[in-house]
């Protein structure tokens, strides 16, 4: 009998950590994507937890949601830096800070465009 529990715990802990790899709530956003143009500026969405990383700056994590043709950005600030304001919202562009709200244009396996207002962002899956 303990020969098939110590199986059925590796078993449990392998479904487990597969299961947590996948994408959850982030559907076809799921993954790494870098920005078109930029070999420093990225932004991965797992779940429901976006982190935004520049090679030369910073990085930091927020909550996202994906409703519809529009995606919601709560950016959160864990120092309490003014540098993670500039990388938000001078290096990426994406203002206010803890409320970005962008339509997505579209969405594939490769690409993914973002428009706000008149500003546009084109990201390509890494």
């Amino acid at each position: 009998m303990a020969k098939y529990f110590k199986y059925l715990i590796l078993s449990f802990f392998h479904f487990l950590i597969f299961s947590c790899q996948e994408g959850g709530d982030a559907g076809d956003l799921f993954g790494q994507w870098r920005l078109a143009g930029s070999d420093t500026k990225y932004i991965s969405f797992s779940g429901s937890i976006t982190w935004i990383k520049s090679l030369n700056e910073n990085e930091l994590y927020g909550n996202f949601q994906h409703v519809g043709d529009s995606l919601f950005i709560q950016c959160y600030s864990i120092k309490g830096i003014p540098v993670d304001t500039a990388l938000v919202e001078n290096s990426f562009g994406f203002k206010p800070f803890n409320n970005i709200r962008m339509k997505i244009e579209s969405l594939s396996s490769d690409h993914l465009l973002l428009r706000k207002d008149n500003q546009t962002w084109l990201f390509d899956k890494y």
